[in-house]
């Protein structure tokens, strides 16, 4: 009778510890991308689920490590002069790229 109990209340864990790695990126991390993608497409509630679908997506394709990197590659990029020519660089390419495809996928999906 407690084994059966056991090996659910391990399915349940083990399964919750996966989802967590999956969803490793921080709330106010993914309230940003939600702020932002509302102020670029509309303030509405039928754009708040669509940005928040976003994000969701995202993140189940890119750790929030690897979002990160990408995300301040590409704000660096914005800069002008020497300071932004470290990230636009071989190595920052294939980071860059991985978070473009990610993005674009969850465009397909979400809008």
């Amino acid at each position: 009778m407690l084994r059966p109990i056991l090996t659910a209340a391990l399915a349940i864990w083990a399964g919750s510890a996966g989802a967590q790695a999956v969803n490793d990126y921080p709330t106010n991390a993914r309230a940003d991308y939600v702020f932002v993608c509302m102020a670029a497409n509309g303030q509405t509630r039928d754009m708040l689920e669509k940005c928040s679908c976003a994000i969701d997506q995202i993140a189940s394709v890119l750790s929030y490590d690897d979002y990160v990197k990408a995300e301040t590659v590409l704000s660096m990029r914005q800069m002008g002069g020497e300071r932004s020519a470290a990230f636009r660089g071989m190595g920052s390419n294939d980071m860059v790229a991985n978070y473009r495809r990610a993005e674009a996928e969850a465009e397909i999906l979400c809008f």
